[in-house]
């Protein structure tokens, strides 16, 4: 009998700072995150919100590592050791990588654990915009990740440039500058 192979260890599981990271090293990226200082609600301190262009006007993608009750509890985000990466798929994306579109998301929220970890899956609120998010995405699933903020960040980049390049209040907006 020939022996099996000695099973692959699983790959470590990023954390939040590494899952920045790895964001913030595509081209234009800036990150805001949410604290007293940045004038962020109280109930959204401590998430990190990711834009192409210093108008910061909508994230392509953020990390949340909390709940918020009464609005966004579905993925028990309060349990040790778990954080959600949340991306903008957008419809297209959205129907092929699930599917189904966006609008018909309410019809499929019953039959979703968004408790599940390490599986791409609808956001639990923001699924009906064309959002996924993913929980403790491990290192098996990370070039599907890097696949997906590499779309999202592409059609931010795109809708930047549509409204313009406009910069920001620092006069920025080079989106060929490398992550901040």
């Amino acid at each position: 009998m020939t022996p099996s192979p000695p099973p692959v260890p699983a790959a470590p599981i990023p954390t939040e700072a590494e899952l920045a990271r790895r964001i913030l090293a595509l081209p234009g990226v800036t990150q805001v995150w949410a604290d007293a200082a940045s004038g962020a609600p109280r109930a959204s301190w401590g998430e990190r919100f990711f834009f192409v262009g210093p108008d910061r006007r909508r994230p392509f993608a953020t990390i949340v590592a909390h709940d918020t009750p009464g609005f966004d509890e579905d993925s028990r985000l309060d349990r040790p050791d778990v954080h959600r990466l949340n991306v903008e798929l957008g419809r297209a994306e959205f129907q092929r990588r699930f599917g189904y579109p966006p609008a018909r998301f309410p019809d499929h929220r019953a039959g979703i654990d968004f408790t599940r970890q390490d599986e791409v899956l609808p956001h639990p609120v923001y699924g009906l915009h064309g959002w996924a998010c993913v929980l403790r995405p491990g290192g098996g699933l990370l070039p599907e990740v890097d696949r997906l903020l590499a779309h999202a960040h592409a059609r931010a980049v795109d809708r930047h440039r549509r409204a313009g390049g406009r910069p920001g209040p620092d006069g920025g907006g080079n989106l060929s500058a490398p992550g901040r």
